[in-house]
């Protein structure tokens, strides 16, 4: 295995370009954390004028974006800040690689690859490619603008299941592929000065090598455009979606595989080492899977952050209407099963700033006063259009007459319009909990898991763990740290790197394998499975949520 090990010096560095922030991890040779630094672009780059890291458009409903540039304005400041660290330097690090938020996407004006080849390294990134988008704000994640393009989308293609089967998922409004198509039909002169459409982690990967960067295949999953099964665009996603769109997409890329060597522009400015390597970028979600370690079917993670996701891994890929798969970033004989709700920790934020004096403290003393099952108190909170069901802004609040928890004989829903406070905090996050619950059992997903591993900002908040796992009536994981993302992406460094210098993929568990509980991966169990009666309680609360949701979806539903 002497081959198999990292130069004992080394440094791997790992970013997250997430919704309302860019996150850094620098890993040294022993899986151990460095250092770690973070850009907040409302507070650290206020003259964008963002909100929550986007623009919401009050002319168009849905228009979620983002301002390109300010992405690149974020590398700058981030790596100026770690510059100015002592705890490492620049020249060690030998590999680079990242995460993106999924699906948002990058538009390139023409020529801009010659302004990305001749950056000059006594200028900043953002002075030097403020022309070079056709487009200068992005469509990111929480876009729901282009219903009509999905319906187009699988129409064309034969359905939303034939879909599925080719790319993995449905069609989906945040999707790259239906956000292109509306630049086609509504915006056809933008696109066409279109040279490169990149994903915002092949967009960051691009900036650091100075030039066009692959689309890895894993991020490439999430766009209704990629043959999931064969790893390369789809032809019939792609006639369904633009004229041209193979040649503006480019190649395809594993996630393991290297992008390029990093461009002279950040040898020359910040000192990196000029043979360090940087491999594909890839989504916040797969790099959190890597971070995780997680490797075994019947575990599941939660990530709890501007969107909350449950997801997993299987051997197989099943199509189904709901849900999305991806390859697996870090074993390509595997893919990632997962569940998105756009409804998350901005959600909470909502609930706490209403019902909680704005106070973390008087919303966890509100769910630790209030009973599980909520005395059959249910509530429905969406404060953006939810993916996952597909219901718009709005709140739906019941109380269960005659609900114990031992059977639904006999329970009766009956619609309310306010709760008191104790009880609103605690159907806010029963509610996203019941619902992932449901969701993760009628994708398929293990039931009950073998453990769930918990990532992302909430994931601090030992009261919403706990109601995890009374939920899901298992034991909860936690990280070191709960930014996954970053951390996956230095962990996807190392191993990019290794597979770089053996010139095939090996497995990742070779870096950590034996020696896990020694490095900044391992995870720790935090709350130990509940009573097996409080988990099928919440069951049958599940089931009658699932039957309420229903009637909304068909009432409401706005796909």
């Amino acid at each position: 295995m002497a081959d198999l090990t990292l130069p004992p010096d080394s440094l791997f560095l790992g970013f997250d370009s997430s919704t309302q922030s860019l996150k850094a991890t620098v890993l040294d040779s022993s899986l151990n954390i460095v250092t770690t630094e973070l850009v907040h672009f409302d507070t650290e780059l206020p003259h964008y004028k963002t909100k929550d890291g986007v623009y919401r458009d009050p002319t168009v409903n849905g228009r979620i974006v983002s301002p390109t540039l300010m992405w690149v304005d974020a590398l700058d400041l981030i790596l100026h800040k770690l510059s100015l660290s002592k705890t490492f330097d620049f020249e060690k690090i030998i590999a680079v690689s990242g995460s993106g938020q999924q699906h948002g996407s990058v538009y390139w004006a023409k020529g801009s690859s010659e302004i990305l080849k001749s950056l000059d390294h006594t200028k900043s990134l953002k002075d030097q490619l403020r022309g070079a988008f056709s487009v200068e704000e992005s469509p990111i994640w929480m876009d729901s603008s282009t219903t009509a393009q999905c319906r187009e989308i699988e129409s064309a293609v034969g359905g939303g299941m034939v879909l599925s089967e080719i790319t993995g998922s449905r069609a989906y409004e945040r999707y790259t592929g239906p956000q292109i198509r509306k630049l086609f039909k509504d915006e056809a002169g933008l696109y066409e000065g279109t040279e490169r459409i990149s994903l915002v982690s092949s967009f960051m990967a691009s900036l650091l090598i100075g030039d066009y960067a692959s689309i890895d295949e894993t991020d490439g999953a999430g766009m209704n455009l990629m043959d999931i099964k064969k790893r390369c665009w789809s032809k019939e996603a792609l006639e369904a979606t633009a004229t041209g769109l193979e040649e503006k997409l480019g190649k395809l890329a594993p996630a393991y595989a290297t992008a390029g060597s990093i461009s002279q522009y950040f040898v020359q400015r910040y000192g990196f080492e000029k043979n360090c390597v940087v491999v594909q970028w890839s989504g916040d979600n797969p790099n959190s899977l890597a971070g995780l370690t997680l490797s075994t079917p019947g575990d599941l993670a939660i990530s709890l952050g501007t969107s909350d996701t449950v997801f997993g891994i299987t051997k197989e890929h099943q199509p189904s209407l709901e849900g999305h798969v991806f390859p697996n970033p870090v074993d390509p004989e595997s893919y990632m099963v997962m569940l998105v709700y756009k409804n998350a920790s901005l959600t909470r934020e909502a609930i706490r700033d209403r019902c909680a004096d704005g106070s973390w403290d008087v919303f966890n003393k509100y769910l630790e006063q209030t009973q599980p099952l909520n005395d059959g108190k249910l509530g429905f909170y969406y404060t953006e259009n939810e993916i996952l069901p597909p219901l718009p802004v709005g709140s739906h609040r019941y109380i269960l007459d005659n609900f114990s928890g031992e059977s639904l004989e006999g329970v009766k829903e009956r619609e309310v319009k306010e709760f008191d406070p104790p009880s609103e905090v605690r159907a806010l996050i029963e509610g996203q909990f019941l619902s992932k619950r449901a969701h993760a059992e009628r994708f398929g997903m293990p039931s009950p898991p073998i453990r769930i591993i918990a990532t992302g900002g909430a994931s601090a908040n030992e009261n919403i763990l706990s109601l995890i796992s009374s939920i899901f009536g298992c034991d909860v994981y936690t990280v070191q740290r709960p930014d996954s993302a970053s951390l996956g992406a230095a962990l996807r460094a190392a191993h990019g790197w290794l597979c770089n210098k053996k010139g095939t993929f090996v497995p990742i568990s070779c870096l950590y394998e034996g020696k896990l509980e020694k490095t900044s991966l391992n995870c720790k169990l935090k709350v130990k499975a509940g009573d097996d009666k409080v988990a099928y309680s919440y069951g049958l609360l599940m089931k009658k949520r699932m039957e309420i949701e229903k009637k909304l979806v068909e009432k409401l539903g706005h796909f």
